[in-house]
Formats: C-alpha cells, structure tokens, sequence
C-alpha cells in the first residue's frame, strides 16, 4: 500500500517520502464504503525479550475504527458501512493507504477489505465481514500410513476445515443481503491456497475466506 504522512510526524520523517501528500492536515474524513482505521503498533520484542530490528518486526494487521465513510449506492439503495467506530478489526494484509495522522499510524481502506471484528486476542472469537467464513484448520497428518514420522515441512497441508463462524453475506445489485450457504459446524473443503491464515491462542489454525473459495460441504 502507499504511504502518507500528515501533521504531527517529525520533520525528519517526511523527507524523502514520494507519496507524501502537500500541505498540513489535521483530521481525514473517509468518502464513500471507506474507513479509518488506528493500526496497532507492530511488536518490537519476541516473547523472550529479544529486541527486533524493524525489518523483523511482523506487521500488525488489525487497528481500530476511528472514522467511516458515508457509504455507497447500489442499485437504488443507500448502503451505510456496517462497521462502528470504536470497533476493533482484522484487515486483509496489503489493503489501503497508510497515514501518519499525530504521531499514529492510521490506515484508509475499502470496507470490503476488512476481513472480521475481532474484539478479543483470540481469533476463534472473529466476526467474519461480507462473504467471508472462519474455518478452524483440520490438524495435519503428522505420520504416512506406514508410521514414518513427519516433519513440519513436508506435512501436507490440509484443506479441510469445521466452520466457526460466517459472515452476513454478500450484496446482491439491490444492495440486499445474500445469505451465506453454509452454516456454523459444516465440515467444508477449500482452495488450497486461498484466504487469509490466523494462528489461536491455543496453537490452533485458522482461515478465513471468501464463501467463493469453499469447494464442498462435507458429511
């Protein structure tokens, strides 16, 4: 995504920076189905107190909402952005604008690239957005059938998966709701390569995907 520092960076910051907008500003109003989002500061320790080089340290993907846009037309129907300020959401990894807005790292971004609402630290909690379903990852064979000991590297990745949660559906041309065909406790398969991967609290995988992206509902 591109950068943009406005007011409140230090002047060293700014130069140098091609895609610096001109001028001071002090405040930015999202237009249309886009957002305002707070990012959360990356981490600069591992978990055992080991400083990080910026080039290591893993980029946050989730912030809070601090502004919304008006929404959208679709058809004859006025669609508002369905997320709060003041929510906390997970969002897709190179999704929107970033601003440096007061000395704090803001990102701009189309609603459609949020992924979920995640008000807690565990990813099982995830509310997934649009078309969008959380699937916990069926746990990898960690030996052949003939018992011979795998190594993460060559465990084939599963496809797999229990859904936990799905989004309210997509839009259709009259800006209504398409419910999603799938519900909480299907046994899915999906794309091999597709969505977004979260690790739980508890080690667990997760993904979330598009409803597009399911191949099958398993029983």
């Amino acid at each position: 995504c591109v950068s943009v520092q406005l007011c409140g960076a230090r002047p060293s910051a700014r130069r140098g920076l091609p895609g610096r907008a001109g001028g001071c500003y002090t405040t930015v109003k999202p237009l249309a189905d886009r957002v305002l989002l707070k990012t959360k500061t990356a981490e600069q320790k591992t978990t055992g107190g080991i400083l990080l080089p910026s080039t290591a340290q893993s980029k946050p993907q989730s912030g809070e909402v601090v502004a919304v846009g008006e929404g959208r037309t679709i058809g004859d129907s006025k669609v508002e952005v369905g997320i709060k300020v003041g929510a906390q959401v997970v969002y897709s990894k190179y999704a929107g604008m970033e601003v440096e807005l007061n000395d704090s790292n803001h990102l701009i971004l189309k609603e459609d690239d949020i992924i979920g609402i995640l008000e807690t630290e565990d990813v099982k909690d995830m509310k997934p957005l649009s078309d969008r379903v959380l699937i916990k990852v069926a746990v990898a064979e960690d030996k052949t059938a003939g018992g011979l000991l795998l190594t993460n590297s060559v465990q084939e990745k599963p496809s797999v998966g229990t859904v936990v949660a799905v989004g309210p559906g997509h839009l259709d041309e009259e800006g209504k709701r398409i419910p999603l065909p799938v519900s909480t406790g299907n046994s899915v398969l999906y794309s091999k390569y597709a969505g977004a991967e979260f690790k739980g609290a508890d080690g667990t995988n997760y993904i979330v995907l598009r409803v597009s992206d399911l191949m099958a509902i398993l029983s």
